[in-house]
C-alpha cells in the first residue's frame, strides 16, 4: 500500500496561485495530490516531479471535467467551487488557460463570487446591527471587509491581464 499523509492547510480564495504553487511543490518533492475537502489536502507518494497540478473555480459540470480527462487530466477532486485536476509532467504542459481571455473569465468567476458573499454578509451584519447590534452582526461585517479586500485584490490582478492583452493587440 502506497505512503499517503494529509495536510490541514488554508489558503485565500484571492491566493489560489499561490495554493496552485505549493501544490506543484509537493508534487516536486514527492507527493501526489489524491484528495481535497475544505482546508484538507491528500497526498500519496510518487515519484518527484511526476505530477503538475492545476485548480479552478468552476460550477458544477460532468462536461467539463470529462472533457479534461479526455484531454490527459486526471480529476482529483472538489472544494466548494473549487475542481483539482493533475496531470502526468511526462506528457507535457498542462495549463487550464489557454489565453488572457480565459484567464480574465476565470477571475470574473471569483470576483462574482466573492462580490456576492460579501455583500450577502454584508445586508445580514446591517440588519443585525439594526436589530439590536448582535455579536454575529459584527462578525458578518468582519467578514465581508475581509472579502472586499479579497475582491480588490482579484480585481487588481484582473486589471494587470486587461493591461496585457491591450499591449498585446
Amino acid at each position: 500500500m502506497a505512503e499517503r499523509k494529509t495536510v490541514w492547510k488554508c489558503f485565500w480564495v484571492w491566493n489560489f496561485e499561490k495554493e496552485e504553487r505549493w501544490l506543484n511543490e509537493m508534487a516536486e518533492a514527492g507527493w501526489a495530490l489524491v484528495g481535497v475537502g475544505w482546508c484538507r489536502y491528500e497526498f500519496e507518494r510518487c515519484e518527484p516531479g511526476a505530477y503538475a497540478v492545476r485548480l479552478e473555480m468552476h460550477g458544477p459540470d460532468e462536461a467539463y471535467i470529462a472533457f479534461m480527462q479526455e484531454a490527459g487530466a486526471e480529476y482529483v477532486g472538489r472544494c466548494f467551487q473549487w475542481i483539482f485536476f493533475r496531470r502526468r509532467t511526462e506528457d507535457g504542459a498542462f495549463d487550464l488557460f489557454s489565453d488572457i481571455d480565459s484567464r480574465i473569465a476565470h477571475l470574473e468567476r471569483i470576483d462574482k463570487s466573492l462580490f456576492l458573499i460579501g455583500m450577502a454578509n454584508l445586508l445580514i451584519g446591517i440588519a443585525n446591527a439594526l436589530s439590536g447590534g448582535s455579536r454575529v452582526g459584527i462578525l458578518n461585517l468582519l467578514v465581508c471587509t475581509v472579502l472586499m479586500y479579497g475582491l480588490g485584490r482579484i480585481r487588481g490582478k484582473k486589471e494587470e491581464l486587461e493591461k496585457e492583452r491591450q499591449l498585446r493587440e
